[in-house]
């Protein structure tokens, strides 16, 4: 099996689950015990980074710019997530990539507080997850399409135009995929 760790699963239009309709999944841990990722364009517009904040006991400094918080996925949507680049060394993290790293560390929350944090990262509450061999199965029904992920498309494009821009590097339309039919 070869693991998918560090590339972006983009939905397809024949995608099943309503709930990844148009996403981009960032998958962080790909093994024969299953795989995790995070949805990265989907903001959650009644959660703020400052309740975040707030709810691990942070005081945000007033004026300062806070981003928005995304549905990582339908699992564990108590727990926060923060995948960012690597740049910044937490002291627990998984390194997905060389530039990119997974953490639920606090204290990066106090130091992206104090302008000391990574340069690039994402806030995501819940994840998604898949059971041994459930990627697979939904990978043979052309529910995704996976590609290498790109750290400017993870952590610099706008939210609405990552789901085509992130097929759109390799030449692909994902509007269109799976409207042609035939054989060679």
């Amino acid at each position: 099996m070869e693991s998918l760790q560090g590339y972006f699963l983009i939905s397809t239009p024949r995608m099943p689950d309503p709930r990844f309709q148009q996403r981009v999944v960032y998958i962080c841990a790909h093994t024969e015990g299953g795989a995790m990722g995070l949805v990265v364009n989907e903001p959650i517009p009644d959660v703020s980074f400052a309740e975040i904040l707030q709810a691990a006991n942070i005081e945000a400094p007033e004026g300062l710019v806070l981003p928005s918080v995304y549905m990582g996925g339908p699992v564990g949507l108590n727990s926060v997530f923060i995948l960012y680049s690597s740049d910044y060394q937490a002291p627990s993290r998984l390194e997905v990539t060389s530039t990119v790293c997974l953490s639920s560390e606090p204290r990066i929350l106090r130091d992206i507080v104090l302008g000391q944090g990574p340069d690039d990262y994402v806030l995501t509450l819940g994840y998604s997850g898949w059971a041994p061999g459930q990627l697979e199965s939904e990978l043979i029904v052309d529910g995704w399409l996976v590609l290498p992920a790109e750290n400017e498309i993870l952590f610099k494009t706008p939210d609405e135009m990552k789901w085509k821009r992130a097929a759109q590097q390799y030449g692909i339309d994902i509007t269109l995929f799976g409207d042609v039919v035939g054989s060679a």
